[in-house]
């Protein structure tokens, strides 16, 4: 018998039943002590209401818009009840200020912004970030309690923030700088600060594959394809270190809000670095815009945030499926234009495992990796309906589904401010090896022995090392 970990009485709404919510359901049916009928998926595609209805709950189908979704939802939630939007292309902004309003709970793996937004020529680029995002759903926040909105809590953005936060702690016990856990943001900050921590990867390496390989005019993935898509021809991002020296050419700083991330011109699925994991070894990562670069960078941040006295740089470095690499290198090839023919594989997945953690670097024991290694077969012995994927942000849905459930007045809050500890408990048991590992590696490591390359080889831990020219 599986724990019960919460118990909720209310309503509980599924926007979008794609890879994210088909593998999160079993696991929320499974922790959470209620009744499948307490849960109604709301999805635009039909042919996934048999297995919603195999699983018990009920489906209804439509298409959520800018111009309906208060129409929608309005029969079918209301105070005290849960909102999960594992939806794309549906405004989260707008659907947490709709569960303030009426005193639901809510929770989203990512801000999403209404259909057209991302890749919208006529709008600045500044408009199409991930920073603009953050900073409109994080301006929701008001004094006092109200409706828990737990934003971006899936594997990443999300888990990961939880992983960097046990990864600090390992190091400081084996370098001997020890000591109390941090209670506070500064707190955490002044570890890393202390620790010398000056750069931070979201490093990740998809080796899942199909024996029905990508087809050209096709685009392969193993997660939602219309969200990667998103988020690929979205401007490269990362949270902008105060130990940079060079400011990249093509980078841009925000006049206002946190300040802690900066942006490219150029999309980050035309963006590479160079980054490290255990299995994988050096690899060269996609530099794609997420929450959790800015997140982070902004909660380790000391002193003025134009000109602060610390703070790391901050980047997800992704190594897609082999497929999803050709699928984007196809992609660029076409300027941007999507694949007509779009396929996600899961239960057609041969082998292969998702490597995910974070890379901290800059340290007396210079790079540490921390994270789950969890192969596709341990996933599907874990929970039905999964990838290796889809489960490492499935378990962070239901962790914080399980946390809000617990908290319901902690109104707006992002994956820093959640116990670390208590998440990770929860999310342990579906991650396969939660794997820890020191490395000798830099960015350097190899360079220029081919070729001449303009480095910086004073410090290994500029960006303009790890970036990929």
């Amino acid at each position: 018998m599986y724990r019960k970990e919460a118990v909720f009485r209310e309503r509980l709404v599924i926007t979008g039943f794609g890879s994210v919510g088909q593998g999160a359901l079993p696991l929320l049916l499974r922790h959470i002590e209620m009744r499948p009928a307490q849960v109604l998926v709301i999805d635009a595609r039909a042919e996934d209401a048999p297995l919603a209805e195999a699983l018990g709950v009920r489906h209804l189908t439509a298409l959520l818009r800018e111009d309906n979704y208060r129409q929608v939802l309005e029969p079918h939630l209301g105070r005290g009840d849960f909102l999960l939007n594992l939806s794309v292309e549906v405004g989260s902004t707008a659907l947490m200020q709709h569960c303030r309003e009426i005193g639901a709970l809510y929770l989203d793996t990512c801000t999403e912004p209404w259909p057209g937004s991302a890749a919208d020529a006529s709008r600045p680029l500044a408009e199409r970030t991930n920073y603009a995002l953050r900073e409109a759903a994080l301006a929701l926040r008001q004094p006092g309690p109200s409706p828990t909105a737990v934003m971006t809590h899936g594997a990443n953005p999300g888990l990961v923030s939880h992983f960097l936060k046990q990864a600090l702690l390992n190091i400081a016990q084996d370098t001997g700088s020890g000591g109390a856990t941090p209670a506070s943001r500064e707190d955490w900050a002044r570890l890393a600060q202390r620790l010398g921590i000056r750069a931070i990867h979201i490093a990740e390496r998809d080796s899942q594959w199909s024996r029905d390989r990508k087809r050209p005019g096709e685009f392969v993935n193993t997660w939602s394809i219309q969200g990667f898509i998103e988020e690929s021809l979205q401007p490269s991002e990362l949270g902008w270190g105060s130990h940079e020296r060079r400011f990249p050419a093509d980078g841009v700083r925000h006049p206002s809000g946190c300040r802690a991330s900066i942006y490219l011109k150029q999309p980050g699925a035309a963006t590479r670095v160079r980054s490290w994991a255990p299995l994988a070894g050096p690899f060269h990562g996609f530099l794609v815009t997420h929450a959790e670069a800015m997140s982070i960078a902004d909660y380790l941040t000391l002193g003025d945030p134009v000109g602060p006295s610390y703070r790391p740089t901050v980047l997800y470095a992704y190594h897609p499926c082999d497929d999803a690499v050709l699928s984007l290198l196809e992609l660029a090839g076409r300027n941007w234009r999507p694949q007509e023919n779009q396929r996600r594989i899961r239960d057609d997945i041969a082998s292969g495992r998702d490597e995910l953690g974070v890379l901290l670097m800059g340290h007396a024991k210079n790079a540490y990796w921390f994270g789950s290694q969890l192969t596709v077969a341990e996933a599907r012995a874990a929970c039905p309906y999964n990838s290796a994927t889809s489960l490492q942000v499935a378990a962070g849905v239901m962790a914080g589904v399980i946390w809000a459930i617990r908290n319901p007045q902690a109104g707006v809050v992002e994956p820093e401010e959640l116990p670390f500890d208590e998440i990770l408990r929860l999310c342990e048991p579906y991650l396969g090896e939660l794997h820890n590992a020191y490395s000798d590696w830099s960015p350097l490591a190899a360079r220029g022995r081919l070729f001449e390359e303009d480095v910086d080889r004073s410090d290994p831990w500029q960006f303009g090392n790890f970036r990929v020219t």
